[in-house]
């Protein structure tokens, strides 16, 4: 087949132009821009554009399909010429699907932990040398894409994202996979720009569980009430089966698991994270992998890229970088790095970066977010707000959304970096949470910190 990519240089559609590559698939692409990763890694396939920019004259009737990006706008000039030649256009998902129409598919859902719980049960399908086609939101160690893509396998493993799927299809994507087996981990609003009210995103997984198979299996965290209510009052006919935390203790910073073969030292830890493996376990034991094998391989599983990553550590002091953005994961992170390091000052870190998160309306959602660190900072670029075309936002309304009163602002990403560089982090559990890079920061500079 050949196929055109609009927008190839996504985190998503380049592992998925690497993946089809690698099928044997001839693959060309645009976009106006691509950064590293994505750079070199499509330039390591050969598949790098030759000259940034939209060209319509790639587009011709030879092309067996369009897959078109979120970046692309819906007057792209290649996508309007392929609409002029009555080309099949897919989204990224719409895509997946039709790749896996004849596959068990494995589809984890949910506002948090989704691409945690799916790498974790990458990783344990992988230390037991069981091979499945998949599509995760992260790089994790030990796969050299995000995507795999195959004709044998039986099973793919899929990560459900509840954003819009494309630039002419305004469904979600998790709504397109129709899985035989689905997880719910967790549902916290998120995505505002989209699903302007709780109602309206809480639907969006209401409809997810109803698009499961007739007989399909849902995996569902019992803990966070509203995934139990959409799950318990959905009337399709699929099986249920709850998860919630798991029996643990708390060790000199270790995090051990309760299980009848005794404790077992783990590489992550926080309720979230234990959650997410209780969730793991079930979804794993459905697709052959017995409990002991489970616990075999999880208990070597470091956690997924910049989802609670450690990026060092010494015996004073340890640094931790996280994607959390949304208010349920800040509040959800800051609580579990203090909870593993409570003899420690834990100094949480927070870039308002997304739509969302910058959204004045939104801000309130944030009270008590950063309450369990015991110094607790803000940063946001007023910058990233005009660019977003948002209203300007004062850092008295940051104030009063978190309400605490030792909170520190920060608006300038160069104070920003001498406030973290000048503290002394003897005795101190960091943490930096953000989607972006505080405007510029290095974090390889910061692991020198230690």
């Amino acid at each position: 087949m050949k196929i055109h990519f609009i927008a190839i240089g996504g985190s998503a559609m380049h592992n998925l132009a690497i993946a089809l590559h690698q099928k044997g698939y001839q693959i060309t692409g645009s976009d106006d821009t691509i950064h590293d990763p994505s750079k070199s890694r499509l330039a390591k396939y050969n598949l790098l554009p030759e000259e940034f920019g939209w060209f319509p004259e790639k587009i011709d009737s030879d092309l067996d399909a369009i897959i078109l990006g979120m970046h692309a706008k819906k007057d792209n000039p290649e996508l309007l010429k392929a609409q002029e030649l009555g080309l099949k256009i897919y989204s990224y998902p719409e895509f997946l699907y039709e790749q896996s129409k004849d596959k068990t598919r494995v589809v984890i859902g949910g506002s948090h932990g989704k691409t945690t719980i799916t790498s974790m049960i990458l990783h344990v399908l992988n230390y037991h040398d069981k091979k499945v086609d998949y599509m995760v939101g992260a790089q994790l160690e030990g796969f050299e894409t995000m995507v795999h893509l195959t004709e044998e396998n039986e099973f793919i493993v899929l990560e459900g994202d509840e954003y819009l799927s494309s630039p002419i299809d305004m469904r979600p994507k998790f709504h397109l996979y129709k899985p035989n087996i689905a997880l719910l981990s967790g549902i916290a609003w998120d995505h505002i720009n989209v699903f302007p009210t709780f109602e309206n995103y809480v639907e969006q997984f209401s409809i997810f569980t109803d698009s499961l198979v007739n007989g399909g299996i849902m995996v569902y965290n019992e803990e966070d009430t509203i995934v139990k209510d959409v799950v318990e009052s959905s009337t399709n006919h699929i099986k249920k089966y709850e998860y919630n935390t798991p029996k643990h203790s708390i060790e000199n910073g270790i995090t051990f698991l309760e299980t009848e073969e005794g404790d077992l030292p783990l590489e992550i830890f926080g309720n979230h994270n234990l959650q997410n493996l209780a969730g793991a376990k079930w979804i794993c034991q459905h697709m052959g992998i017995d409990e002991d094998d489970f616990y075999e391989a999880i208990v070597t599983f470091k956690g997924a890229s910049k989802r609670l990553e450690k990026i060092a550590e010494n015996d004073a002091t340890v640094i931790f970088k996280d994607f959390a953005h949304s208010p349920s994961k800040v509040s959800a992170t800051t609580t579990a790095v203090k909870n593993q390091y409570n003899n420690r000052t834990v100094l949480a870190c927070l870039e308002l970066h997304t739509y969302s998160s910058l959204n004045a309306d939104f801000l309130a959602e944030y009270k008590g977010a950063l309450d369990n660190a015991d110094k607790a900072v803000v940063f946001y670029s007023p910058h990233a707000v005009k660019i977003k075309q948002l209203l300007a936002i004062t850092e008295q309304q940051i104030a009063n959304a978190f309400q605490r009163d030792d909170l520190i602002i920060y608006t300038n990403s160069q104070e920003f970096k001498d406030f973290l560089f000048e503290q002394d982090l003897k005795n101190k559990a960091v943490l930096l949470m953000s989607s972006g890079n505080y405007g510029g920061l290095d974090f390889e500079e910061v692991k020198n910190l230690v």
